[in-house]
């Protein structure tokens, strides 16, 4: 696990030394063990494994390539970045980890390459070498790399299927960079840091910045799933290599019995594989279905003690702790524990630079806390992440079939009777808030499905970004609807089958662009590589091929992943009520953090940024805190946003501390 950069200027020889090492310099969280960079000019490659004047002070080159390693897998010189081909002609800078890298190496030793090193790094060039970017189709694993191959005078980029590694560019005037992060763009004096209005737009409504857009103009996300080729004369082009395919005539007709067995071996084997490493590894247990399975096979296949770590919280509606550790006592690991209190508030900077975009899952707090305290024991971490999109395990697809069901009733008592009524019964105490949420959701459903789930999952509706957006932001973006890049992904799935769109409308938005996010930041920003067996996809291929009446059973969520592991954790794990990550934000902007956020958002600085009415921000938060609304959500998006302004445009006082 790593953090990779570099730039090309073929024509200008305008790439410095000096800039690639800034770049790695602030990409030192990711690999604290080692640096590497190499240059190129006229053709011909000059290796620097560590910064030297004499190096720095040569001038410009044609190509950078800059490398910090975490090292996982060899722990040797050998497997030292960038490295290069036998010849010196194809360099590699590489992040991630190939798990069938040991079979890849044994099938292309047969073809004649040799190898220097043990390392999975070694394996990727060499594949390329032999098989060009048809190599990508042949990796299993998590990755994000660049390969510079002179003799073509071409870059070829790629990221891994699901977007587990995160993968940056810059591409104006013939001049090309790339990064693990946006801070070591920032870097480069001729990228800019202008702000991007419609990225503000989407934030406001998903919580994150939809690829391949980012929170600056210029900087664009390679997504999921797809290479990226530039060429000596400046030709850019970006091609897809893999899709999941839900394809409904072919779903299995094995019996349950024969699914759960299946799906149990196909998941132990994804787990053996990510047990593979040369340093010490544990895994995040919450104390949910997916984390505890994920940590029982473990158990059974490591040879050792499993090391353990939940996070937790004084308020117990959000604490988790108890299921943890009767998970931790059924399989008799090795168990370590968190709990977060409302002062993690104070670290809201740090975490923005680190997220290098606005990013408003509040869940990133304990995240980094638990990946904070986890690096004290281990190196690797494994994951339960990605087990809901899946196996249908959100209590929102069982709402949407509600929905669907709801929004064929007559439009009188669809519309009329029933939010006339809501609208009545909010006026008591008693549970206004749910009564609230519940009567504006009846009066935004649309005949579109995709839209109703948008509106199930979105921070801010049309009505409340007019009532807090300025006329002047509201000139700019207010005829974009921020729905629509929901609504194509969920049209690209063609099906009739309702849940098999919201699945495949979960993973290739939601789980790529808001939970890898947060989980690779978090455990990068503390030299900690995360693992995560439910998406790999050879085991996602197989479970997309199960029909999806067996994921969700009536009323029952992950029915055929329960089943398969029925007779393998705690009935207590089993039957429990499924809680999410959850941060107990709301109270918190009710009590101890209440003068701080009005401190933020209502400050002139924040206002003056042309973005927000100031009439508008004192609603939200008045209602918040007379328990009319909750607007915990909203409120938490606005205050990232506005920090995430402090750290990387403003850069003042404290805030310069982080600003990229």
């Amino acid at each position: 696990m790593c953090g990779i950069c570099g730039a090309i200027d073929l024509r200008r020889k305008g790439v410095r030394a000096q800039v690639i090492d800034r770049m790695c310099e602030v990409l030192a969280h990711r690999g604290p063990d080692d640096e590497g960079m190499v240059f190129f000019r006229d053709g011909k490659a000059l290796e620097v494994k560590e910064s030297t004047l004499i190096v720095l002070a040569q001038g410009g080159f044609e190509v950078g390539l800059g490398h910090r390693r975490l090292a996982i897998i060899d722990l040797s010189e050998a497997a030292h970045q960038p490295m290069a081909n036998e010849d010196g002609q194809i360099w590699i800078v590489y992040n991630g980890e190939i798990y069938n890298f040991q079979d890849l190496r044994t099938s292309l030793e047969k073809k004649g390459h040799i190898f220097k090193s043990r390392s999975d790094t070694e394996v990727i060039l060499h594949a390329y070498e032999e098989w060009g970017v048809e190599c990508l189709k042949e990796l299993r694993g998590m990755f994000a790399f660049a390969i510079w191959d002179s003799n073509r005078k071409r870059l070829l980029m790629a990221r891994d299927r699901l977007g587990k590694k995160p993968l940056v560019y810059f591409y104006q005037d013939g001049r090309f960079a790339f990064a693990s992060e946006i801070k070591a763009l920032l870097q480069i004096s001729w990228v800019e840091r202008k702000v991007n209005p419609l990225a503000i737009h989407h934030y406001l409504t998903y919580q994150y910045v939809p690829s391949p857009e980012s929170i600056f103009e210029g900087i664009k996300k390679l997504p999921p799933a797809h290479y990226l080729l530039y060429d000596s004369n400046g030709n850019l082009k970006i091609e897809s290599y893999w899709r999941l395919n839900y394809n409904y005539q072919e779903k299995r007709k094995d019996d349950v019995e024969t699914l759960c067995g299946i799906i149990r071996e196909k998941l132990e084997e994804s787990v053996k594989l990510r047990l593979i490493s040369d340093v010490p590894l544990g895994a995040f247990l919450s104390g949910g279905i997916d984390s505890s399975i994920v940590v029982g096979l473990m158990a059974e296949n490591g040879g050792r003690r499993v090391k353990t770590f939940s996070i937790g919280f004084e308020e117990q509606e959000f604490n988790e702790l108890e299921y943890a550790r009767i998970v931790s006592i059924h399989f008799g690991t090795d168990h370590h524990e968190f709990v977060v209190k409302p002062d993690a508030i104070e670290i809201l900077p740090k975490l923005v630079w680190y997220y290098n975009e606005p990013f408003g899952d509040s869940s990133a707090i304990p995240t980094y806390y638990m990946a904070q305290m986890t690096k004290d024991f281990v190196k690797v971490v494994l994951t339960g992440d990605a087990g809901d999109e899946n196996f249908a395990g959100y209590p929102r697809y069982l709402r949407s079939k509600y929905v669907w069901w709801f929004s064929r009733l007559p439009d009188s008592l669809r519309k009329g009777f029933l939010p006339s009524s809501l609208k009545i019964l909010a006026q008591l105490p008693y549970k206004r808030k749910t009564l609230n949420r519940l009567t504006d959701f009846m009066e935004t459903l649309s005949s579109h499905q995709g839209r109703n789930y948008a509106e199930q999952i979105k921070i801010f509706n049309e009505k409340e970004r007019d009532d807090v957006y300025s006329e002047e932001f509201s000139r700019q973006v207010g005829k974009i609807d921020p729905f629509d890049y929901l609504i194509k992904k969920y049209d690209e799935r063609d099906t009739d089958d309702l849940l098999e769109k919201l699945l495949y409308l979960d993973m290739t938005t939601y789980l790529p662009e808001d939970l890898l996010v947060k989980v690779d930041i978090a455990t990068m920003a503390n030299s900690l590589e995360a693992r995560v067996p439910f998406l790999d996809h050879q085991f996602m291929e197989l479970v997309a091929g199960i029909p999806s009446h067996l994921k969700l059973k009536g009323s029952v969520t992950k029915f055929i992943l329960k089943e398969s592991f029925s007779n393998f954790l705690p009935r207590s794990i089993l039957k429990r009520k499924k809680m999410g990550f959850g941060v107990p934000i709301s109270r918190w902007f009710r009590k101890e953090l209440k003068d701080y956020v009005y401190q933020i958002l209502m400050e002139k600085k924040a206002l003056n940024r042309g973005y927000f009415k100031r009439e508008g921000i004192a609603r939200l938060l008045e209602e918040h805190e007379s328990l009319r609304y909750d607007h915990s959500a909203k409120i938490w998006a606005l205050l990232v946003l506005e920090i995430w302004f402090r750290v990387f445009i403003d850069r003042e006082g404290d805030f310069a501390l982080y600003g990229g």
